[in-house]
């Protein structure tokens, strides 16, 4: 089980003698007339508290001197009448035993609370600048304090971005979280074998989007991470295609890029087959290219290599390949770094080959050495986890061949960074060629 306790002393012990740390959970958020949207929690406080309730604030207070460090949450009272409605609150009492918290009050009680909490501390970390709600709070604890002034009572001296901190917590999974990645990559995996079994010419590209959300829903997991992506043919070329409503024709790829968030933890994967269950020979050409672009970049990605480097793999596969099959005119670049410095590339690959992954699909962490004057790429360290995600991208263009136009290819799989290379989370979506041509059209 998370040792929330943990993290938040983790994060404390970060902080300067008495220092206060303030993180708001997300509001609701209003659909139309009186429905929500489906609540999700801020993924910084889920992170430091598992709770998940909504109006709740963590206050963090820094040890100083032989007192220790105090986790104060607020949250909703207890209420009978809305519980009818809205369903079961913990309450300030059963929060504080449940959750570990030195304190708990009503979420009430928080303007009048946080100004004696504040008063004679050092300095106030919270996430500047990204919550109206709570700069404006902020400015009227501040005010209320100064207003003490003569008598004897200080503000807060500093205000720090608590986020950054957060960020590098956050970076390096423990082996709670990779569990839950891995279970939520097995989910996920099994959705997309589904989709596949699934697929047939004529049927609409939101048909394969409702088995796959079947399958999430069905294996325990609570959202998709994020919009599916259900895109057949031309719309293979549109990068965040979601709309989901063309029917599918044969003779055509579909790629689809969806994961699951299990327990607040996201997966992200990318597969692409043919509609009818077989590769054209330009397809199975292009098909072959990408997915050979990953394999190099999973050979790039080991503890202390940039995290540049599988980018950098991968490209130089895809670059070779778009060399070879005439989609960049061979005769213009002696090399394929020379057509990668000329950028010719980028009318058919226009985007990075992965990112951080986590509690957010595009995870919190810095992808740069921030210490460095130079901001180097940073290295990579056992814990960390990134998508895996090359692709190729043809439009109908003059000097193109046409045996290639409104093929579009991505192959994504999340993977965790090892002591000795990386570990795929993501093994359970078919991505073999022969895997897939004898799986597609199977029924779900």
């Amino acid at each position: 089980m998370t040792d929330y306790a943990a993290r938040r002393a983790r994060l404390a012990a970060q902080m300067p003698p008495g220092a206060v740390a303030v993180l708001p959970t997300a509001p609701e958020v209003l659909r139309n007339g009186d429905s929500d949207y489906p609540y999700r929690h801020d993924s910084n406080f889920h992170y430091l508290t598992g709770f998940g309730e909504p109006e709740s604030v963590l206050v963090l207070v820094a040890a100083l001197g032989d007192r220790p460090a105090r986790a104060i949450l607020f949250c909703r009272e207890k209420n009978r009448e809305r519980e009818i409605w809205d369903g079961y609150r913990y309450g300030p009492e059963a929060a504080r035993t449940a959750f570990g918290m030195d304190e708990a009050w009503p979420i009430a009680e928080l303007d009048t609370r946080l100004p004696d909490l504040l008063a004679n501390v050092p300095a106030l970390y919270y996430a500047t600048a990204s919550n109206a709600a709570l700069d404006a709070q902020v400015q009227g604890w501040i005010k209320a304090l100064r207003a003490r002034s003569r008598s004897g009572v200080t503000a807060p001296s500093a205000f720090h971005d608590l986020i950054p901190l957060l960020d590098e917590m956050r970076l390096i999974k423990d082996a709670d979280e990779l569990a839950t990645m891995q279970r939520a990559g097995d989910i996920s995996g099994r959705a997309h074998a589904r989709a596949m079994r699934a697929a047939r010419p004529g049927l609409h590209e939101y048909a394969l989007e409702a088995e796959l959300l079947y399958d999430f829903r069905r294996h325990g997991a609570q959202f998709p991470a994020y919009t599916p992506i259900v895109a057949s043919g031309p719309n293979a070329c549109v990068l965040h295609y979601n709309v989901n409503d063309r029917p599918m024709q044969d003779g055509e790829l579909v790629l689809i890029d969806a994961g699951c968030e299990l327990d607040g933890y996201a997966s992200d994967i990318t597969r692409t087959f043919p509609v009818n269950g077989r590769f054209s020979p330009a397809q199975r050409k292009l098909y072959e290219l990408v997915l050979a672009a990953q394999d190099a970049a999973f050979a790039a990605i080991a503890p202390g290599r940039p995290y540049s480097a599988f980018h950098e793999a991968a490209l130089r596969v895809l670059v070779q390949g778009m060399l070879d099959f005439k989609l960049i005119p061979a005769g213009r670049f002696a090399t394929v770094e020379d057509a990668i410095a000329a950028k010719a590339h980028v009318s058919f690959y226009m985007h990075g080959t992965g990112h951080w992954l986590g509690m957010d699909v595009h995870d919190a962490g810095a992808y740069r050495d921030l210490t460095h004057p130079d901001k180097p790429s940073r290295a990579l360290a056992p814990g960390m986890v990134l998508t895996v995600e090359p692709g190729i991208y043809v439009r109908p263009a003059e000097g193109v061949p046409e045996e290639y136009w409104h093929i579009g290819i991505r192959i994504e799989d999340d993977v965790v960074v090892t002591e000795d290379g990386c570990r795929i989370l993501t093994s359970a979506a078919p991505k073999a060629i022969e895997e897939i041509e004898a799986l597609v059209g199977t029924g779900a």
